[in-house]
């Protein structure tokens, strides 16, 4: 009898583990790209009371830099590329890229409050990283 309990305690602890195990995978996949544009377009929607046009186009241009960012970051993940820095290039490309995208379709004013919200910060961060870059690989030359 005390085998027979044994066993049920361990194939239960088993499936505990299993069930724990596929719990962890599905909360450390990649957030999906079409739902992270979704969820911008909505928060932008709200705080810069975008058009419906507008909105169409921020969740289009989204998605296609999103996966375009995906792409590129696991193309450098496959090449086992370890320098942090062309990383951080490649996400500063992408988010150049919609934030020329951005000032197109966004008024003026939308495009001030869109700057105020922390989106200047983020292009001076840029800008900065940028010129150390530029520093560095010229540094390189010499």
């Amino acid at each position: 009898m005390k085998g027979i309990i044994y066993r049920i305690l361990l194939v239960a602890a088993a499936f505990a583990a299993l069930a724990a195990k596929a719990s962890a995978q599905e909360q450390n996949k990649a957030p999906d790209p079409q739902e992270m544009a979704a969820k911008e377009a909505e928060r932008l929607e709200s705080l810069l009371g975008l058009e419906p046009w507008q909105v169409f186009y921020v969740d289009s241009t989204l998605q296609h830099d999103y996966r375009a960012l995906q792409t590129e970051m696991e193309d450098l993940q496959r090449a086992k590329v370890e320098n942090y820095d062309l990383y951080i290039q490649v996400r500063d490309k992408w988010a150049e890229q919609i934030d020329r995208a951005y000032q197109r379709f966004f008024n003026d004013q939308q495009w001030q409050k869109y700057q105020k919200s922390g989106a200047a910060r983020a292009q001076k961060a840029r800008d900065k990283r940028r010129a150390q870059a530029e520093k560095a690989a010229a540094k390189k030359k010499k």
